[in-house]
């Protein structure tokens, strides 16, 4: 307590105050009562200059913090003699530092929330466009081969707001951590089957072959890991001509679980790699229906099960772009 400037100080005045009552009393012939209350009244005085010091050490801090939480200041409260005004003086740029830490980041998060409303608002608002047009079309049609055909596109028109709409209601809960991913183990064989099942009929389509190595197991959600295998499969497969191939390879050791998908597209553009996997981002080679969310969710998914994403693209010995290639890795240790 004694290293505590302010008590020091405190006593040192309040010893000081004694002796010199005591020099004056004996000196004056002053009654103990007299003295008594001279040093009272001396006491008092000393307390009430110390209580209008706090208060202006109050003041200016109250004045400095004002100050910064409306960012007029650097972020630095002015020192003080270290005691209760210095103490609380800590505790408040602690609080304060905090305060603006989190107000950037509301900031930083209400202008992605702003973007992300806008790509949605337009990413919905293109297919309506289009259903309002095909519908006053339709008004207006007679020949009934005519009336299947736009009926046939604004049935496509439908299912592309939905799969949008589930696509960002998914990625959504993965951003909230609303979803309760599951711990089992899960083989890759078993995985690469249950990811390629939605896309079997368009890679038949297409005539792109698949070739599937894949050993060992993870500890993971078989369910929407799937999912987010699905998502990188159908990239590779909007960017694979017609005949080519898709090559899924996994493996196990003993720091991870590695799964690598490699199409023969046309590869990643370079100013690209950096940003595919952002959310509403596409790329120089995405088609003009592409959402822009699917490699975003799979990203989300694999890095809730302590796993990591990459994407890359493949070269020949010329050093030429002749695919792209995606790398996943399931770490083992808790998820």
């Amino acid at each position: 307590m004694l290293k505590n400037k302010e008590v020091r100080r405190y006593i040192l005045s309040e010893v000081i105050i004694t002796a010199i009552v005591g020099v004056a009393a004996y000196i004056f012939k002053l009654s103990a009562f007299m003295a008594v209350v001279i040093e009272g009244v001396l006491l008092f005085f000393l307390w009430f200059v110390d209580m209008q010091r706090r208060y202006r050490h109050m003041q200016k801090m109250a004045q400095e913090i004002d100050l910064i939480l409306h960012g007029r200041a650097a972020g630095m409260l002015s020192e003080y003699e270290e005691g209760d005004i210095s103490i609380l003086r800590n505790e408040i740029a602690k609080m304060t530092v905090m305060l603006r830490q989190q107000a950037e980041q509301l900031g930083d998060e209400k202008h992605k929330l702003a973007d992300a409303l806008a790509d949605i608002s337009h990413q919905i608002r293109t297919p309506l466009t289009s259903l309002n047009l095909m519908l006053e079309a339709l008004k207006k049609e007679d020949d009934e081969e005519k009336k299947s055909r736009i009926i046939f596109d604004m049935r496509r028109q439908l299912e592309r707001i939905d799969g949008l709409v589930v696509s960002l209601l998914k990625l959504a809960k993965m951003d909230a951590g609303t979803i309760k991913l599951q711990k089992s183990q899960v083989k890759l064989g078993e995985l690469v089957k249950a990811a390629l099942q939605p896309v079997e009929i368009m890679l038949e389509l297409k005539g792109i072959t698949t070739r599937i190595d894949v050993r060992g197991s993870f500890i993971g959600d078989k369910e929407w890991s799937s999912e987010a295998l699905t998502n990188i499969l159908k990239n590779c497969m909007e960017h694979t001509a017609d005949g080519g191939t898709i090559t899924v390879s996994g493996y196990e050791n003993a720091v991870h679980t590695e799964l690598v998908i490699e199409d023969s597209g046309s590869g990643i553009a370079a100013d690209d790699i950096q940003h595919i996997f952002e959310r509403f981002y596409k790329g120089k080679n995405n088609k003009s229906d592409s959402y822009g969310i699917g490699l975003a969710l799979a990203r989300s998914i694999i890095a809730g099960q302590n796993g990591t994403v990459k994407a890359e693209n493949v070269k020949n010995k010329d050093g030429k772009v002749c695919g792209a290639r995606f790398i996943i890795r399931f770490y083992k240790g808790i998820i």
